[in-house]
C-alpha cells in the first residue's frame, strides 16, 4: 500500500484583522491558567473551550493564536482540536441533533432513527443543512442505555425513540413548536 501524502506544510489559512483570541481571553489564560500549570500546554483545553464557547466553533486563525500566547507548535493545538469530538473546526448548525450510537443504542435500532434524520434534512452525519439550521452527529455513548435509543436536541436528551418520533421532533424544531426540556413529546402529543 503505497503512502498518499499532502502539502500541509504550504496549507494556508483564511485569517481575519481582528483577532479571534481576544486581549481578555489572553489575559485570563496568563493571568488564571497558565499559573496552575507546570507547561504552558496544559492550558491548552482552557483557551480552545474559550473560543469555542464565544464563537461555536474553532477557527484555523484562533488556534495559530493560542499556539503563540501558549509557546507551542500549531501543530499541537491542531492535533487537539481534531482529536477531540467537543471540538468544532467549522461552525456548526443553529441546532445540534447527536444520536447515540453505543451497543445499546445500536441494539434498539438507533441506525435507523439516524437514517431517519438523514432523509428528513437531506443532510449525512457530520454535516450542516444549506440553511445552517441543522447539524447531524453520533456520539459514542450519551449515557441512557435503559431507555435506548436516545438523541439529542441541542441539549435536551430524548428517550426511547422511533424514526417517526425522532422526524416528528425535527419537525416541531423547524416549525417552532419544538418543547424545551428533552421531555421526548412533540406539543402534539402532549
Amino acid at each position: 500500500m503505497a503512502w498518499i501524502t499532502k502539502d500541509s506544510a504550504g496549507t494556508q489559512i483564511e485569517t481575519r484583522s481582528t483577532r479571534y483570541f481576544t486581549a481578555e481571553m489572553e489575559k485570563t489564560i496568563r493571568e488564571v491558567h497558565l499559573p496552575r500549570f507546570e507547561k504552558p500546554k496544559g492550558a491548552l483545553f482552557a483557551a480552545l473551550h474559550m473560543v469555542q464557547h464565544h464563537y461555536g466553533w474553532i477557527p484555523a486563525q484562533s488556534m495559530k493564536e493560542i499556539a503563540e500566547v501558549l509557546t507551542i507548535a500549531p501543530s499541537e493545538v491542531l492535533d487537539t482540536v481534531s482529536f477531540y469530538e467537543e471540538f468544532w473546526e467549522k461552525p456548526k448548525g443553529e441546532h445540534l441533533v447527536s444520536v447515540c450510537r453505543s451497543v445499546a443504542c445500536e441494539f434498539c435500532e438507533s441506525t435507523a432513527c439516524t437514517e431517519a434524520i438523514k432523509a428528513k434534512l437531506g443532510i449525512d452525519v457530520g454535516e450542516t443543512t444549506e440553511d445552517n439550521k441543522f447539524t447531524l452527529i453520533e456520539l459514542e455513548c450519551i449515557g441512557s442505555c435503559d431507555t435506548a435509543p436516545v438523541a439529542l436536541i441541542d441539549e435536551d436528551l430524548h428517550e426511547n425513540l422511533t424514526p417517526d418520533r425522532i422526524v416528528k421532533l425535527i419537525e416541531s424544531v423547524q416549525s417552532g413548536n419544538y418543547t424545551k426540556g428533552g421531555t421526548g413529546a412533540v406539543k402534539e402529543d402532549l
